[in-house]
């Protein structure tokens, strides 16, 4: 497929499964989720809530850089929460991604577990 184009960037951790970290296809960027890992150890970051958001954030607008987008361009998001008494920790770290600019829709569920028991993922569709 000539309108596939798989994104890699070692500014995000490497996929530790059978993915990708993002698609190119049909002038969208389909962003796999992130989880707090650091890029370079591929270990859970140290911290709360907020600083694991904090690196997931930073894990896609990675991603989405080496796909030639970013956050300006994003069109959904959808975040996993270990428990959404984490909500508005979580919102607050987002939102501050988006300052300046309209946010993308976006979805917040509640999951049972997440890869590496982390406390967030967060996946992205944005244009590419």
């Amino acid at each position: 497929m000539s309108d596939r184009k798989v994104v890699s960037t070692p500014g995000a951790p490497g996929a530790i499964g059978p993915y990708n970290q993002a698609i190119v296809a049909g002038g969208f960027v389909h962003c796999s989720g992130q989880v707090a890992l650091d890029p370079e150890s591929m270990t859970v970051i140290d911290g709360d809530v907020a600083a694991q958001t904090e690196r997931v954030m930073k894990n896609l607008a990675a991603v989405l850089e080496a796909a030639g987008s970013g956050f300006e361009k994003a069109v959904r998001c959808t975040i996993f929460l270990k428990s959404m008494d984490d909500f508005g920790a979580v919102n607050e770290v987002y939102g501050r991604w988006f300052e300046g600019m309209e946010p993308p829709a976006r979805a917040c569920v509640e999951v049972a577990r997440l890869p590496k028991d982390v406390l967030v993922e967060i996946d992205c569709l944005a244009l590419a």
